[in-house]
């Protein structure tokens, strides 16, 4: 249920309205005038104008043109390797290099995309060995090996029907793949998830290594080659909830037995195992109720806490491959942790127990990689950058932009840079969110005139929105509304007391947390609350319309293949999911009342706004059904709405079509309900019911 192209985490302490007095002054500035920059800037005639009708210098070209999404970074020797998905190719994940002397090529070719769909949600789809890299390919889910020069056409290892692999790695002195198995092969019985090893000498035999689990992740072979260690869990566990870390010797047959518990369990979950250059085995762990670094030597009684910290140094595990620290020569281990919303890269020394953490413009940093020569390269992001490749000297912190995620440039007049807010909640708690002012240097709001709102809930639900700049956030605010991206009670990386509070409460407290954070702007001014609007997608969605119908604080919605009947959900979605709402509901169908009782579907007749919905008719995380059924329902109460489907998405638009179409159809149907005509020229939304 989560939203794939951006998500991530933060971290909460005690009652605050807001974070600090620096940011009480932004927040005054913001109440002041929410284009006062613009309006000081002597060189522009500032018009003021109804929000909404704003012409925005970033346009549906300049949002999406030569957008990529950058991934699973792998430094080899003095080149870097990273997967690129591209909306101009419909979304095709390319394998692309770059060398040391600053060379860029793709490394794969058209038709092959590099991903997986085990989980759905995939990845670990490639993995680099000698001269040659090892992939899943999207269409049928085959692995293939691709010789590393030029010229090279892939070759077959595995293409059954119904296997696909991940979270891949090599195991070179037994010439062999370690792999994820998830096996789709019996239609009539959920798919079997292994460990599993690959010849990579015809005819590729498969070896099963470990089974019996529901799920399995992060196999990872010592530095020697004598040890394995992985993750497993079972239904209901999320990875996130509970994992168990195993390790166990690898024998002379290249079977792995007699495996040997280290950390983990139900209600602990652990994340990233990663044996370290001198053999200790070193993983993330949330038992302290953060997620911090531990390590284990062989023969010791216990774990060892690294470096104890209200931070997190984990994530909820939404992919394979995922990685937030890696060791240099030193063995040291640079990282990247997680304050209140923000990354801080930090270089640990495991033997003294020293952090020293970097400073860097990026408050964001996911898929952080160590290469041999000791600097660090991840994706990071800033409330003014768009996400980039980026590598990092730790000792002079001198810093490299290999990749630009986005050829847009935005004026600094034009970007509105998000606040972090902290506001008050159900049972006297707060939670967090980012707000965005309207900001366009040539537009001001009319005196006495506050702007729209919309509402942002991000998917998972257990994900979290981050400050990294978003053009498609800044399309809005450019046009005179206003944005709150709401980190709602259950978001990831504000500790694990945080994460669990929409445990048994999905429906309710995030519904409350998006409500209570439209009301915190109403009252300061910085909205109006005649114009609030929200928007979701997958569970974000359901948040979506569980708040358009159960609450009347929202004046119009937009769904994007959002979750509208529970019940629905839990009998035909993937495996991997099958038993998340056990958590975050309850167990079904035990507990068949209370899903009808949050099932928004179920209660249209308490709905009284208008909706706009949007869905891939290819979707198996969240079937079109769900759409379907809410548009039905509300056509027939009477209300505007309308449904934009896309025949060829699946879960998450990834043609630039479709991205296009969706960013301009919500603007137009809020133009019409709202009561503004948007300056751009915008094919119209059929809206049934609208007078």
């Amino acid at each position: 249920m989560k939203h794939g192209l951006h998500a991530t985490v933060a971290a909460t302490r005690g009652l605050r309205t807001i974070l600090t007095t620096c940011l009480m002054s932004c927040l005054t500035t913001m109440t002041m005038s929410p284009t006062a920059a613009a309006a000081a800037q002597p060189d522009v005639d500032v018009v003021a104008a109804a929000p909404g009708s704003w012409t925005s210098p970033i346009t549906l070209d300049a949002v999406f043109a030569d957008a990529i999404g950058i991934s699973a970074i792998s430094p080899r020797g003095d080149a870097v390797y990273w997967l690129e998905s591209r909306v101009n190719e419909a979304g095709r994940s390319v394998l692309v290099r770059r060398d040391g002397d600053g060379t860029v090529r793709d490394v794969s070719a058209a038709p092959m995309s590099l991903r997986s769909r085990v989980h759905e949600y995939g990845g670990g789809a490639y993995v680099i060995g000698e001269g040659v890299v090892y992939f899943s390919n999207d269409e049928d889910q085959g692995l293939y090996a691709l010789p590393l020069e030029d010229g090279a056409v892939p070759t077959p290892l595995v293409t059954t029907p119904g296997l696909r692999f991940a979270d891949l790695i090599v195991d070179a002195p037994r010439r062999r793949l370690i792999a994820v198995r998830e096996d789709h092969r019996r239609a009539d019985a959920e798919a079997v998830n292994t460990l599993v090893a690959i010849a990579l000498d015809a005819p590729h035999e498969q070896t099963v290594l470990q089974s019996g689990w529901d799920f399995y992740s992060s196999p990872r072979i010592s530095a020697d080659g004598r040890y394995l260690a992985w993750l497993s869990w079972n239904h209901p566990n999320m990875p996130w909830d509970g994992t168990t870390l195993w390790q166990a010797p690898i024998d002379a047959d290249g079977r792995v037995s007699s495996a040997r518990r280290i950390a983990g369990g139900e209600q602990e979950s652990v994340f990233q195992p990663e044996f370290a250059p001198d053999g200790e085995l070193v993983f993330v762990s949330d038992r302290s109720g953060w997620w911090n670094l531990y390590g284990w030597r062989d023969g010791a009684d216990a774990v060892r806490p690294l470096y104890p910290l209200d931070a997190e140094f984990g994530a909820p595990q939404w992919v394979f491959g995922m990685s937030l620290y890696g060791f240099d020569r030193q063995g040291r281990i640079i990282c990247a942790l997680r304050r209140r919303g923000d990354s801080q890269l930090a270089v640990l020394d495991r033997a003294r127990g020293i952090l020293r953490e970097i400073a860097t413009p990026f408050r964001d940093i996911q898929d952080l990689r160590v290469a041999a020569d000791g600097r660090v390269l991840f994706v990071g992001g800033s409330p003014t950058q768009t996400p980039a490749l980026v590598r990092v000297d730790v000792e002079t912190g001198v810093t490299d932009v290999l990749r630009r995620s986005s050829a847009l440039q935005i004026d600094a007049a034009d970007i509105s840079v998000p606040q972090a807010i902290e506001f008050p909640t159900i049972g006297g708690r707060t939670a967090h969110a980012f707000y965005y002012a309207p900001r366009n240097r040539r537009y001001r709001l009319p005196d006495g005139v506050a702007p729209p709102l919309r509402v942002l809930s991000h998917g998972g639900p257990t994900s979290a929105t981050t400050a990294t700049l978003n053009p498609a956030v800044q399309y809005w605010t450019s046009r005179g509304f206003a944005i709150v991206d709401v980190n709602y009670g259950g978001s990831s990386g504000y500790g694990r007391d945080y994460r669990r509070r929409l445990n048994g409460q999905w429906g309710v407290v995030d519904v409350d947390d998006a409500v209570n954070a439209a009301r915190y702007l109403v009252e300061r001014g910085l909205a109006d609350g005649q114009r609030l609007a929200i928007k979701g997608g997958s569970a974000g969605g359901y948040t979506t319309l569980a708040a358009l119908t159960f609450r009347d604080t929202f004046k119009a919605g937009a769904s994007y293949y959002g979750i509208g009947d529970l019940e629905t959900l839990a009998r035909d979605t993937h495996k991997f999911e099958s038993r998340y709402m056990d958590s975050l509901v309850g167990p079904y169908p035990r507990m068949q009342a209370l899903y009808r009782e949050r099932s928004p579907v179920r209660h249209a007749d308490r709905l009284s706004t208008p909706l706009i919905l949007f869905q891939g008719l290819l979707d198996k995380v969240v079937p079109p059904n769900q759409s379907q059924a809410m548009f039905d329902a509300v056509r027939a109460k009477g209300l505007p709405v309308a449904y934009v489907s896309f025949p060829n998405e699946r879960h998450g638009f990834r043609a630039l079509q479709s991205s296009q179409r969706a960013l301009s159809a919500e603007l137009y149907f809020y133009g019409r309900v709202f009561g503004f005509t948007p300056a751009d020229d915008i094919e119209p939304v059929p809206i049934e019911n609208l007078p």
